[in-house]
């Protein structure tokens, strides 16, 4: 008779072999036969598998593709691991912005195929521009923070995002594809997400993404302000204070996680 702690075992080890799969495929997922193979095993196994995953949210299946790829939930999951631990390390830049600048600083992250507003410092100037609360999500490119998550991704990324979030921004005048990939190229070109007052007419928005030692986006900076207070001279200095508090960020990540991968060992 089997052990039941060693079966139990055996399909906790599969169940991990199948996530690193699909996390190593490419970003349209992988077909059962490719899940199969990669791991080592039947196609029934592997089926049995992915279903499993797919009731609790952690495999998606794209029917016109026939591939499954990872889902929300475990992006959710891998996002709430890290989540604390970015607003950590980030607090304090946002901080320095919010007393530099007077205005308000956002931390955004990527959630799915949405921004997730993780943290948020308001400046001291009189005119508050509160247009995100801590929690609240927009599907990614909408909004200047949002906007720096997305058009750093790869290419293939990016246009599978926009395919997936394409009814979500309808709800957001002036977000079109058409118009998206403009932005979008404006933000590779210049370094920088501008929002000149498309979500509130009388708001502008710059953000810049923090970027991993690898050169992925992890999350996004982004400063919010009444139009008078974005214009051109001041919108090139609060860029540069961005980007400043963004490589200081991102340097902060790569030392947290390799103190984490050499447990402190100095």
């Amino acid at each position: 008779m089997a052990d039941p702690q060693l079966t139990s075992m055996q399909s906790i080890r599969r169940t991990a072999l199948v996530l690193k799969a699909l996390s190593e495929g490419p970003s349209r997922g992988l077909r059962l036969s490719d899940v199969s193979t990669a791991v080592e095993l039947s196609k029934t196994t592997a089926l049995r598998l992915l279903k499993a995953l797919m009731d609790v949210g952690y495999v998606d299946y794209d029917e016109a593709a026939k591939c499954y790829r990872l889902g929300y939930e475990l992006f959710a999951l891998g996002i709430s691991a890290r989540r604390f631990h970015i607003i950590e390390l980030a607090r304090p830049g946002l901080a320095r912005l919010a007393e530099a600048t007077e205005d308000t600083v956002f931390l955004s992250v990527r959630d799915g195929d949405q921004a997730l507003c993780a943290d948020r410092c308001t400046g001291s100037y009189p005119i508050r521009t509160l247009t995100l609360s801590v929690g609240d999500r927009r599907p990614l490119g909408v909004g200047a923070g949002s906007l720096a998550l997305l058009a750093f991704e790869n290419p293939a990324e990016i246009d599978r995002i926009l395919e997936a979030t394409r009814r979500d921004r309808l709800t957001y005048a002036g977000h079109d594809d058409e118009t998206m990939t403009q932005l979008i190229g404006q933000t590779q070109r210049t370094g920088h997400s501008y929002n000149d007052g498309r979500i509130v007419g009388a708001m502008n928005a710059v953000g810049v993404p923090v970027l991993d030692a690898n050169g992925r986006v992890v999350a996004a900076l982004s400063i919010a302000a009444i139009r008078e207070r974005m214009t051109g001279p001041r919108r090139s200095e609060l860029v540069a204070l961005l980007i400043a508090e963004a490589e200081q960020l991102g340097r902060a990540l790569g030392s947290r996680d390799m103190e984490r991968m050499t447990g402190g060992a100095g």
